[in-house]
């Protein structure tokens, strides 16, 4: 039990009774062990203000920081089938999609939306790793080709920013035609000249890196997020080596020409806004 436990009874009687006293008040930096308030984490874009360890980002506020003054439209996806394959392990399927729907109020695990970044018009495919690990489906496949297709309509910039553990395995090959399938529409990003960029943040995995994820025109990378297809213990075992402690980080990726920069989550708009009047074709 720690201190943070013995202490909730206190602050509740102060309050007057649980109900006032929220769940997940206080973080802990997993890398220097201090509790933060999530206030203060939200103050500074879930960035820790003593070792600037990045913790994950809601997906609104991701949005806000990114867009001009904050503002952006949603682009609605398609609809998919819920249960192509009818699969159950310890739960059905359609009840773990409906847990997660209530739980973060998305239909699925990818959110669209379309703005001004610097100026520029950007679209932006992003991932909500609260949703059953930001996992990769038939709608996640679906909102990346719609997305595309609104980009290129558009003539906008076309960015998505994965948060995955890979392909859902409730949706079996279903789930792994999405590789071919998304990497088909960022071709058709490239062949229409339009900037591709892919902000890579914790993790990034499985199918997800093995397709549209590590094709972009430029990488960008969190600091010390986890990159790969297979997880580390599956290769060391595999290989019969220990890897390096920085395997697989943000870090490790740029210095081998895996990534093209790591950049501060504070410092992401301004440099996504430089790319962006790099790559975009101005109208004379």
């Amino acid at each position: 039990m720690s201190w943070l436990t013995d202490l909730k009874p206190k602050l509740s009687k102060l309050l007057g009774g649980d109900d006032n006293v929220p769940e997940n008040v206080w973080l802990k930096c997993p890398d220097t062990g201090m509790i933060i308030h999530k206030r203060e984490l939200e103050n500074n874009m879930y960035v820790s203000p003593h070792s600037d360890h990045h913790f994950a980002m809601p997906v609104q506020n991701r949005l806000q920081s990114i867009y001009d003054d904050g503002n952006y439209e949603l682009i609605s996806s398609p609809a998919t089938r819920d249960d192509p394959l009818k699969f159950k392990d310890s739960k059905k399927y359609t009840e773990r999609l409906k847990i997660s729907r209530k739980k973060t109020g998305c239909e699925d695990a990818i959110i669209l939306a379309y703005g001004m970044v610097g100026g520029n018009p950007l679209v932006v495919a992003l991932f909500n790793f609260a949703f059953m690990g930001g996992s990769m489906g038939s709608a996640v496949g679906e909102g990346i080709v719609k997305a595309g297709e609104f980009a290129i309509e558009k003539k906008a910039g076309f960015m998505i920013i994965p948060a995955s553990g890979g392909a859902r395995m409730q949706e079996g090959i279903i789930s792994l035609m999405q590789m071919a399938r998304t990497t088909v529409i960022i071709n058709r990003i490239k062949k229409a000249k339009l900037p591709y960029i892919v902000l890579l943040t914790n993790p990034t995995t499985g199918g997800v890196s093995a397709s549209f994820a590590m094709i972009g025109d430029i990488h960008i990378a969190e600091p010390k997020c986890i990159i790969g297809f297979a997880g580390r213990r599956v290769i060391e075992q595999t290989v019969r080596e220990t890897l390096p402690a920085d395997f697989q980080t943000a870090e490790y990726l740029e210095n081998h020409g895996m990534v093209d920069m790591v950049v501060h989550r504070h410092k992401l708009k301004d440099e996504i806004a430089k790319i962006l009047d790099l790559l975009m074709i101005k109208k004379k």
